[in-house]
């Protein structure tokens, strides 16, 4: 529970950050491409120094690294609140990449030890956490930007987000052996594989691949929702649904959050019984054809809410079934260290987010970056079940493990 929390208090550094680029690009002018470098830079940050901060939690415990992570988080929006040039919110995004890359890992990593027996639901409800707790933050802070400044809102939500980090983080316990052995009835790897082990193995080149196709395909619409929005005329349109009233745009932002979160979980647990493979194949599918309605009809301000939510959905299970995966196939010794050299395919999609601004400008549209994501996300799907699967079979004859 500990991890959740900890989640859900840096899941606004990446989920709430579309919130922010409009509001710095009207007072700065620094230009919507510009400022989208810092979201790369965060994700970079975020993504890459991972395998360093597991390899300490792997060694030291969750505690300290947790705790140095809500510190940085604290400092990045702080830094933000009064960043008046690129190269100081540049810093401030790596700042916060830092920050909270050492609380992801350190929280994703001690779930997988955890649970073995449950790994597939036990990565989703702490990733959940990130995926679906800014919903509870989106719309305050919608509303602190637009009746107090962005400025304000940085520094508020960061320093409470990054104190109550810390002060959660001290909850954090290292397991024991026992909940490290592995149960009766899904696949895992007897074996405990060392970190430079696992880069020699073409399984775990073969996930980071994955990972990537569907990570930037996911990155892109994270970044570049609210720029969707405008495009298609829906952003400030009102949607009533549920009883509940909004303008799209924040209807959006709030259902993506829960349906994100909600996918993580739901389609780990699913893989503890159909097999990772089997549920990624489904999942990935699910994201091509989400995505490709959305392009279709999302220009509509209720199928635009709906249908996000739904390319949100199909998203939100990579933050759970690549871990799991990475941790079935390697074991858990290891798992915060290798689930982390696995997670910094994000940071390679980041680098690809900033490539849609002017894609859209050359094509006068987004429907071009529509179409390679839907490809890359059937990519993805094929070879979950015609490539991954049958490697993964192949290793399980030549070496022992426990199914």
């Amino acid at each position: 529970m500990a991890g959740i929390v900890c989640m859900v208090m840096i899941s606004s550094l990446q989920h709430g950050w579309t919130l922010f680029v409009h509001p710095i690009n009207v007072k700065y002018e620094w230009g919507r491409a510009a400022i989208q470098v810092a979201f790369t830079i965060f994700i970079l940050a975020e993504t890459l120094l991972v395998p360093i901060e597991g390899w300490f939690v792997d060694r030291l415990g969750p505690r300290p690294v947790a705790l140095l992570g809500g510190l940085l988080v604290a400092l990045s929006w702080s830094l933000n609140s009064f960043a008046d040039t690129l190269p100081l919110l540049y810093l401030g995004a790596a700042l916060g990449g830092i920050g909270a890359g050492c609380v992801y890992g350190t929280c994703l990593g001690n779930a997988l030890k955890w649970f073995p027996d449950h790994r597939g639901l036990a990565a989703g409800l702490t990733v959940a956490g990130y995926g679906v707790g800014s919903a509870f933050t989106l719309i305050p802070l919608h509303q602190t930007i637009e009746q107090n400044g962005y400025e304000a809102a940085f520094l508020w939500f960061g320093l409470g987000q990054g104190v109550a980090v810390m002060l959660v983080a001290l909850m954090l316990v290292k397991p024991g052996a026992k909940a490290q052995l592995p149960p009766a009835h899904v696949f895992q790897s007897a074996r405990e594989y060392a970190p430079r082990e696992v880069l020699r193995s073409p399984l775990f080149w073969l996930l980071f691949v994955m990972s990537l196709l569907v990570t930037a395909a996911g990155l892109t619409f994270t970044a570049h929702l609210a720029a969707i929005a405008r495009n298609f005329e829906v952003a400030d349109l009102p949607v009533s649904l549920l009883g509940v009233t909004l303008p799209a745009l924040t209807f959006a932002l709030t259902l993506d959050r829960i349906t994100n979160g909600v996918a993580r979980p739901l389609c780990g647990w699913l893989s503890d019984y159909i097999g990772r493979e089997n549920t990624m194949c489904f999942a990935f599918a699910l994201g091509a054809a989400s995505i490709f309605a959305f392009a279709r009809w999302g220009d509509d301000p209720l199928t635009f809410v709906l249908l996000a939510g739904a390319v949100f959905f199909a998203w939100g299970e990579v933050a759970s079934l690549f871990p799991a995966t990475c941790t079935d196939y390697f074991g858990a010794a290891y798992a915060t260290t290798n689930a982390g050299m696995l997670h910094t395919a994000k940071g390679v999609a980041a680098i690809l987010v900033p490539l849609a601004d002017p894609l859209v400008r050359a094509t006068g549209g987004w429907q071009m970056v529509f179409t390679i994501a839907v490809v890359m996300n059937l990519i993805a799907a094929i070879l979950g079940v015609a490539v991954l699967r049958p490697l993964r079979a192949a290793r399980l004859k030549a070496s022992p493990a426990t199914s």
